[in-house]
């Protein structure tokens, strides 16, 4: 914008040469000293220039355009979001730094862990939670069968120390009085080397293997009544080639059918245990086949003397033997007897799960010696008992079942959002065989069954991958037994054929 001081020097030169020209002509006229009044003239000319140049000094500096304000208001604007970004990558920076540094707490659906910033040191919380329902049907007037009871109640603490030693300690207070299941350490040389110390399961029973959280039914089959149960050892275990090929063997303290150790050993020897599994299409594009897998498994151990330890759990009477689905003993050696001698059981065993269609089968031949103590004169004898189950099941909202998983729902129970949950039908069938040179030596044939079959079918309702409801029915039917007039098992359980109703509300995260 142009001021008025910036107007005056072009008007003053304009007078100046507007007046030579109308002066002129009267110059010539007048014959006067020309050059005199020119010089007088650029005197002037001089002297308003010098006017002009004071005011052009004195005059107000301009005022910038508003573009240029605009302009500056933007670039001081950019500079500010340029260091206020690199503030912000300074703290995200130191941020990182800290949290490298700072123990990871997660929760989520492995359970709650604590760990190390670099992993090596983790801490899991887990648990088990069972409340189940057990009611028969036509039992023949056995008395307190039918209940409400707690199966499992299990906190579970795991983890990691030194990046390569793995740890669990699991008790269960779900019994009459408390009980340690599982305590034992697992050094991970690698996958295909690790050692394991502490109790544990045996590695034999295809189910009984599998964590009780994922069983198909509440009760596992009769050939779990066959294999032993959790002990005390030393194991070698290990993956090969990606999981295709896996096995276990090591040496325990021993014990008897579907038993549990205790803290100490009942004998000098020790029993040889072992599995090897394989899944030959696990790392290869059969779909199909990816979740085929077969094995065989096996134990053995020979008995000092005589004891009686190394005969079959009491679970369901007060004598060693065997159990049916509902836990309730169909067969008892009788008080005279005692192991005896060798045991080795064996195992052929393998299953198929392939998206919601899962098959699981298992052979079990537990061949023991056992020996009349009482009266004389004493009586020992080898006797092979046998069982074996096929069992199936299915998703039917199209889930995926697992060996060792939860199914996990597409839609979790939500009704509010259309949830339901999945579910997944079941069905098996069992049987188990008693050698018939245990009768009438060392087992009374009018109280105890040489033999069990049965069927059962379910309905699993998984809520969430951490709940699930469950609804079974089993029959079982007996040969032989049911003649004595006793009360208790296992006359009183063969007279009748078993029916009964399970039950069960789970939490397991």
């Amino acid at each position: 914008m142009k001021t008025p001081h910036m107007k005056v020097r072009p008007a003053l030169l304009a007078s100046a040469v507007l007046g030579v020209l109308l002066i002129a002509p009267s110059l010539r006229a007048e014959d006067t000293n020309t050059l005199e009044i020119i010089r007088q003239l650029q005197q002037r000319i001089e002297q308003l220039e010098q006017k002009v140049k004071t005011l052009e000094a004195t005059k107000p500096p301009a005022e910038p355009s508003p573009d240029a304000a605009t302009r500056q208001r933007v670039a001081d604007l950019d500079q500010q979001v340029k260091d206020l970004k690199h503030d912000r990558e300074l703290d995200a920076e130191a941020a990182e730094a800290r949290a490298k540094d700072a123990p990871k707490i997660s929760l989520g659906e492995q359970g709650f862990a604590f760990m190390s910033p670099n992993t090596n040191y983790i801490v899991q919380l887990k648990g088990v939670l069972q409340a189940d329902s057990r009611t028969f049907f036509h039992d023949a007037g056995i008395v307190g069968n039918d209940s409400l009871l707690i199966r499992r109640a299990r906190p579970i603490l795991q983890g990691t120390v030194f990046r390569d030693f793995d740890f669990a300690f699991v008790p269960d207070f779900a019994g009459s009085s408390p009980q340690i299941f599982d305590a034992f350490v697992n050094y991970r040389y690698s996958p295909e080397l690790q050692f394991q110390a502490g109790k544990y399961k045996a590695p034999i029973g295809l189910e009984y293997l599998e964590p009780d959280q994922f069983t198909f039914f509440n009760e596992r089959a009769l050939p779990t009544d066959l294999v032993p149960g959790r002990d005390i050892g030393f194991e070698v275990h290990g993956d090969l080639w990606g999981g295709v090929a896996s096995y276990a063997v090591g040496i325990f303290n021993g014990v008897g059918d579907a038993r549990n150790s205790g803290n100490s050993a009942f004998q000098d020897d020790k029993e040889i245990g072992g599995r090897v599994f394989f899944q030959p299409f696990l790392t290869t594009s059969v779909t199909p086949l990816k979740g085929f897998g077969f094995g065989v498994a096996g134990t053995y151990q020979g008995m000092q003397g005589t004891n009686t330890a190394g005969l079959p759990a009491t679970t369901g009477g007060t004598l060693g033997g065997f159990t049916t689905d509902g836990q309730q003993q169909f067969f008892a050696y009788t008080n005279t007897v005692a192991a005896s001698g060798d045991q080795w059981r064996i195992s052929p065993q393998g299953y198929w799960y392939y998206g919601p269609f899962a098959l699981l089968g298992e052979y079990v031949s537990s061949d023991q010696r056992v020996s009349r103590v009482t009266p004389a004169p004493i009586t020992s004898r080898t006797l092979d008992n046998t069982a074996w189950q096929i069992a199936a099941g299915w998703v039917l909202t199209g889930e995926d079942a697992l060996y060792n998983g939860p199914v996990a729902p597409r839609h979790p129970f939500n009704p509010a959002n259309g949830g339901w949950g999945a579910f997944q039908v079941v069905g098996r069938y069992e049987e188990l065989h008693v050698d018939s040179g245990a009768f009438p030596l060392f087992s009374d044939p009018r109280a105890s069954a040489r033999s069990a079959d049965a069927w059962a079918v379910g309905l699993n309702w998984w809520l969430n991958r951490d709940v699930r409801v469950n609804f079974d029915y089993s029959h079982t039917w007996f040969e032989g037994g049911g003649i004595s007039s006793s009360s208790s098992s296992p006359a009183a359980v063969t007279r009748k054929d078993e029916n009964v109703l399970f039950t069960r509300v789970q939490l397991a995260f």
